[in-house]
């Protein structure tokens, strides 16, 4: 009777976090998928501590609170910039819970078959299939758990000093010899594993294989900088699922291979979309370095003598009487954390009578629907959030683009220069609109490292500021207009 409940509630989490999944693709249904994912998790966790008859009912609920409270204080402390860094946390959890429980599977099992050969560690309670697993879920559990701290640390834009010189995380670490040091601990990493599955007797193959695929992790995030940080939380995202779909074989929980099934092929396909916003192959995202090429224009080149700076109140009069603008945000716009008072502005103008919408990259950020979050958590309406695709068609239409803290994600060398890093790249056309106002602390470049070529045209003005600041001038010069 244990058993039929289980699998019952099995079966109608497995539906449930369907529906959730089906929820998430929408910002309308979003909230409420994410609550049904929730609490088809809850159900599978009470689920399988119940029927396991392992546990005593204290010590589950004991469980469940602490972690409730515990993800519901962080849920409430982490500001919404800091979203990226909380979902690389949550990825690096997924896969240390995964091979820490593959590795207590493991060493339980291999505990059984001491006891029922009387003297050394036999293979009875471990078979091809479960060793196979345990050492899948060992490689790519420690992979994501590393690989997602050090995610964590270039979101979060922390820095290191090595003999005397500071490094900031957020950019890309390029160690010597990285693609052979890599290359060697991938095939360090195949060799345990085979050596675990040929011989599972002893828990010593697996630690090892956890702690080479440790740096492993490391090694391939280290190089990837910070804008290219979607991909890589997608990407993580996929490993966690699969972490944990393989230490579903190795318990034997068909819920969780299930989810974990859900999860990893939903992180590769977010990972696909996100590569193809870049026009680069996931293999460029990890192996490469974007950079300028030796031929390249140099920024004195691109900008000297073309730059034009503005002020609040010369946006305030290019404003008056304008019928439709288009706001672009980027990453600037959430270091800032101006969320709040680009939405004040928008509706300020639709006060006025003019048209406002938002056009968003879909890899601008530093997460997958970065903006969208952010500008959501403003109470900007859904429908005024624009995809790529959506505004580029009209944008020759609009008087007015307000590009905030964006750069490579509005370069117009990605269309014109096929020698250039982001050549191809979709990028939004603002170029294309009348006038473009650029809010930006200075001229520095993106991840690209390139000039861009939109700061110097003729239709566009530099307004040189912090986000937030810029935005509470332009307010106040608005009104006074």
């Amino acid at each position: 009777m244990v058993t039929v409940v289980r699998d019952l509630a099995y079966l109608l989490a497995s539906v449930l976090f369907i529906v959730g999944l089906k929820g998430l693709t929408h910002p309308r249904t979003a909230v409420r998928g994410n609550l049904i994912g929730s609490c088809a998790m809850l159900l599978a966790v009470v689920a399988t501590l119940w029927a396991g008859g392992i546990l005593s009912w204290a010590w589950i609920i004991a469980g469940l609170t602490i972690g409730t409270i515990t993800g519901t204080v962080l849920a409430l402390k982490v500001p919404m910039t800091g979203m990226p860094q909380m979902v690389a946390i949550f990825n690096g959890f997924g896969g240390a819970a995964s091979f820490l429980v593959a590795g207590g599977e493991l060493t339980l099992r291999l505990a059984r078959g001491a006891d029922s050969a009387g003297s050394s560690p036999g293979t009875s309670e471990l078979g091809l299939q479960a060793s196979v697993a345990i050492a899948v879920s060992g490689l790519i559990g420690a992979v994501t758990l590393f690989g997602s701290l050090v995610a964590y640390a270039k979101l979060a834009e922390l820095k290191f000093t090595l003999r005397g010189k500071k490094y900031w995380m957020s950019s890309s670490i390029v160690l010597p010899g990285r693609l052979y040091t890599t290359a060697l601990t991938a095939l360090v990493c195949i060799a345990l594993c085979v050596a675990l599955v040929m011989n599972p007797t002893t828990a010593v193959w697996y630690w090892l294989l956890v702690l080479a695929a440790c740096v492993l992790g490391a090694f391939i995030t280290l190089p990837i900088g910070g804008a290219d940080m979607p991909v890589v939380i997608a990407l993580l995202n996929s490993y966690s699922g699969l972490a944990a779909c393989a230490t579903g074989f190795v318990l034997g929980n068909t819920v969780l291979i299930i989810a974990g099934s859900l999860v990893g092929a939903s992180g590769l396909i977010l990972t696909s979309i996100m590569c193809k916003a870049m026009n680069r192959s996931l293999a460029n995202v990890i192996f490469a370095t974007l950079g300028p090429s030796a031929d390249a224009p140099s920024a004195d080149d691109v900008y000297e003598g073309k730059v034009k700076s503005t002020s609040a109140d010369e946006v305030a009069m290019l404003l008056d009487g304008v019928q439709r603008i288009v706001i672009v945000p980027g990453y600037g716009m959430a270091v800032s954390q101006a969320q709040h008072v680009v939405r004040d502005f928008a509706n300020l103008m639709e006060s006025r009578g003019v048209e406002v919408e938002f056009g968003i990259h879909p890899v601008a950020g530093r997460m997958p629907g970065h903006m969208n979050v952010l500008l959501a958590e403003a109470d900007v309406p859904y429908d005024k959030l624009l995809e790529m695709d959506q505004i580029n068609p009209t944008l020759s239409t609009v008087d007015v683009a307000i590009v905030v803290g964006a750069n490579d994600t509005v370069n117009p060398v990605a269309r014109t220069d096929p020698n250039s890093p982001i050549a191809g790249m979709p990028i939004i056309d603002v170029d294309k609109c009348r006038t473009v106002v650029v809010i930006k602390r200075s001229l520095s470049p993106g991840f690209a490292g390139i000039p861009n070529p939109l700061f110097a045209n003729d239709n566009t003005l530099m307004f040189f500021s912090d986000a937030k600041k810029a935005f509470t001038e332009l307010i106040a010069a608005v009104k006074e207009s």
